[in-house]
């Protein structure tokens, strides 16, 4: 294994400054994502990314968002699989990780046949990602980081979940969403 390579879940070697769409492991994004943690860990219990995900992703169905929409919630988070996950207050500090985030994800969703989302499309996997950070505090830190509720279609489930049990859903979501493209 070179320096700049990691090794992933599948067995991979890459460099996630070079990775390519063919280099994109589902497995390797699912494993990943629920074994990370969302806040940092500052939360009253874990609660992985890949949950996040899925309610992203299940939120986004029941509004009557497409498919594609759909996909693009649950892997909106997906470059943190390969690169690793920082905190807003953080990433957006960070020289470069922007840039290398987004380098990232245009590959994952290239791999996924998403890429070159819309506007509108863009604005509403913001506007899920941060109505979902919203309730995420407010059930699992006991705080509202802003004044108004964001406006959410139903009540997501933030309990403590099992690992595989999170994985398994987000594999069982991905499958959902393809089976309506």
């Amino acid at each position: 294994m070179a320096d700049n390579q990691i090794l992933t879940y599948t067995g991979l070697y890459l460099d996630p400054f070079e990775i390519r769409p063919d280099d994109i492991r589902i497995e390797d994004i699912a494993h990943a994502l629920s074994m990370m943690t969302r806040a940092n860990g500052h939360l009253k219990h874990f609660y992985s990314i890949a949950q996040h995900c899925v309610n992203c992703a299940v939120e986004a169905k029941n509004r009557g968002y497409t498919p594609r929409v759909q996909l693009a919630c649950l892997l909106h988070d997906a470059a943190e699989s390969y690169i690793s996950d920082v905190p807003r207050p953080v990433k957006h500090r960070l020289a470069g990780y922007a840039e290398a985030e987004q380098r990232v994800l245009d590959a994952v969703f290239l791999a996924f046949g998403i890429s070159g989302l819309t506007g509108e499309e863009k604005a509403a996997v913001d506007d899920i990602d941060d109505a979902m950070l919203y309730y995420e505090f407010e059930a699992l830190k006991d705080t509202r980081i802003s004044k108004g509720k964001p406006y959410i279609s139903m009540q997501h489930d933030f309990s403590l979940r099992p690992i595989e049990e999170v994985k398994r859903g987000f594999l069982d979501m991905l499958a959902s969403i393809r089976e309506k493209s």
